[in-house]
C-alpha cells in the first residue's frame, strides 16, 4: 500500500467505496455561535458518524478492499480509541475480527466501544512501550493485516470524503476550515479535497499545546516531534509525530497549526453541550476551541469546523458540563 500515493482522485473512489456503510454526516449552523464571532460558522458534526468518529470513513474504506485472504487473516490496529472503533465496526461488518492495541489509559468509553463491535483489545502503556513495535508483532504473530491510523493512503482518502460532503453541502465559499490534528490522516485527507476544489480556503490545522508536533514540523520544514509533556484531556491528539505519507500533504496545503489549551478544549465540549446541543468528545472539539478562543479572524467570514468525535469518557463530560474541570487536577487520568 505504501507505493500508492493519496490523492484527489482517490478521494472521489473512497466516496463510492463506503457509501453503502458510512453515514452522511450533517453540516450544522447555529445563530448563536455565528453572532458571537461575528461571521458565519459550519459544524461538520463528524460525531455522528459510524462508531461516533470520522475514523470510520478510513478504515472501512481499507478494509472492505481487503482480500479473501486478508479478511480471513483478519486486521490489527495501534488506537487511543476512535481509530480503534472504526476499525473494529468496519471488521465486523466485513466479517473479519480486529485485535486492537490501544493505550492503558485510553478512556473506558473507547475501549468498550471496541469490544462492543467483537474487537479484541491488547493494552500498552503509551508512555514505555511502542504501539507501532506490538502492532507489527500481533500482525506477523497472526498473519494479519495492519491498518494504520493515518499512514495509509486508502485511509487518508477515506477520510477526505467528509471534507467532499462538506463542500457539497456548504454550497457556498469557504474562507477559512478548522481541523483538528494529530497524525495528519484527516487533515490530509480534507486538504486533498480543499486543494482540489476550493483552493482559495486557508487550511488550519489545530492541537493541544504540549502536543503540537505539526506546528513544529511545519517552522522546521521536515517532521518533529514535541518535548515530553503531561497528558491531555485530547487523549485522540496526542501522536508523537505526523505522519510520513500525511506531512508532505499537510505542508503543501496548511495555512498554519494553532494550539489550544486543555481548558480551551474543555470550554468547547460545554459550549458545544449547552448550546449546539452535541456531544463532542476534547480533541474532536479541538477545531471549535480554536474558534471561540479567537484564534483566527472569523468577522465577515465564513469558517467551517470539523467535530471530529464524539466519544468522551462519561465522569470527563460531567466534569466540564457541571463545571467541576481542572486541567492540573485532571493529569494522568487523561
Amino acid at each position: 500500500m505504501a507505493s500508492r500515493i493519496a490523492s484527489y482522485e482517490g478521494v472521489l473512489d473512497a466516496a463510492r467505496q463506503i457509501a453503502p456503510a458510512a453515514v452522511r454526516t450533517p453540516l450544522i449552523e447555529s445563530p448563536a455561535l455565528n453572532e458571537r464571532v461575528g461571521g458565519r460558522v459550519l459544524l461538520k458534526a463528524e460525531t455522528m458518524q459510524v462508531a461516533g468518529a470520522f475514523k470510520f470513513r478510513g478504515a472501512y474504506n481499507r478494509i472492505s478492499r481487503f482480500t479473501a485472504d486478508e479478511l480471513k487473516a483478519g486486521v490489527v490496529a495501534f488506537s487511543s480509541g476512535n481509530h480503534a472503533q472504526g476499525v473494529a465496526a468496519a471488521a465486523k461488518l466485513m466479517g473479519t475480527r480486529a485485535v486492537i492495541v490501544m493505550p492503558a489509559d485510553s478512556p473506558a468509553i473507547k475501549i468498550a466501544g471496541v469490544k462492543s463491535f467483537g474487537g479484541e483489545v491488547r493494552l500498552y502503556n503509551r508512555w514505555t512501550e511502542s504501539r507501532e513495535e506490538i502492532g507489527a508483532a500481533v500482525a506477523k504473530e497472526r498473519g494479519s493485516v495492519l491498518v494504520p491510523p493515518f499512514d495509509d493512503p486508502y485511509v487518508i482518502e477515506g477520510q477526505g470524503t467528509s471534507a467532499l460532503e462538506l463542500l457539497d453541502q456548504a454550497n457556498a465559499p469557504i474562507d477559512q476550515l478548522l481541523c483538528p490534528c494529530s497524525g495528519g490522516g484527516l487533515m490530509a485527507g480534507v486538504d486533498l479535497v480543499f486543494e482540489a476544489r476550493s483552493p482559495q480556503t486557508r487550511m488550519w490545522a489545530v492541537e493541544p499545546e504540549a502536543y503540537d508536533d505539526t506546528a513544529r514540523s511545519l517552522a522546521a520544514g521536515e517532521r518533529m516531534t514535541h518535548p515530553s509533556g503531561p497528558p491531555s484531556i485530547c487523549d485522540a491528539l496526542q501522536t508523537p509525530i505526523p505522519g510520513v505519507l500525511t506531512f508532505p500533504i499537510n505542508q503543501r496545503v496548511l495555512s498554519g497549526a494553532l494550539s489550544i489549551t486543555d481548558m480551551q478544549a474543555a470550554e468547547a465540549v460545554a459550549y458545544a453541550f449547552r448550546t449546539l446541543k452535541l456531544v463532542v468528545e476534547p480533541g474532536g472539539a479541538a477545531g471549535l476551541a480554536a474558534l471561540l478562543a479567537g484564534k483566527l479572524d472569523t468577522r465577515g467570514k465564513t469558517t467551517a469546523v470539523i467535530l471530529s468525535g464524539g466519544n468522551i469518557d462519561p465522569g470527563l463530560f460531567a466534569e466540564i458540563i457541571e463545571g467541576r474541570f481542572a486541567p492540573a487536577a485532571q493529569g494522568a487520568a487523561a
